[in-house]
């Protein structure tokens, strides 16, 4: 009750500050509410033996990368590398649901496809889509 004496009192110091505060809580309020966590302030996964990060992933059967860290896949069109958001629609028969990938755990650059020969020798692909890679490659 007191409260709402003194505003409707004609004291205009006591207006002044009771609205500087409010609006401080507003701004401090909707900066708060603006705050979120971005992509960049987690961590990136390190190989502990290689110490690179965990950037890549090789697809063996149809010879593409995906970089983690930029969202975008490299593949191989008409001799050309294609960097894309995704991989299009029946690319070499690949889909996504029973593809087989391997992470690239000693490199950490930004030009991947510069391995695609060592890799297509390390990570062989079979018609059945062994896994067998994954043993191989931790040997």
């Amino acid at each position: 009750m007191r409260f709402v004496l003194l505003w409707t009192t004609n004291n205009t110091a006591m207006r002044r500050a009771l609205s500087i505060i409010v609006m401080l809580f507003f701004i401090i309020h909707c900066s708060l509410a603006q705050q979120s966590k971005k992509k960049d302030d987690v961590p990136p996964l390190v190989d502990p033996v290689t110490n690179c990060q965990l950037r890549y992933y090789y697809f063996p059967n149809i010879e593409a990368y995906f970089d983690a860290h930029k969202n975008i896949y490299y593949y191989k069109e008409d001799s050309e590398w294609i960097t894309a958001d995704e991989i299009p629609d029946g690319y070499r028969g690949y889909s996504l649901y029973n593809g087989v990938y391997v992470y690239i755990t000693d490199y950490d650059d930004d030009l991947i496809t510069q391995f695609i020969n060592i890799h297509k020798k390390k990570y062989p692909y079979t018609k059945k889509g062994n896994r067998d890679i994954f043993t191989k490659a931790d040997k």
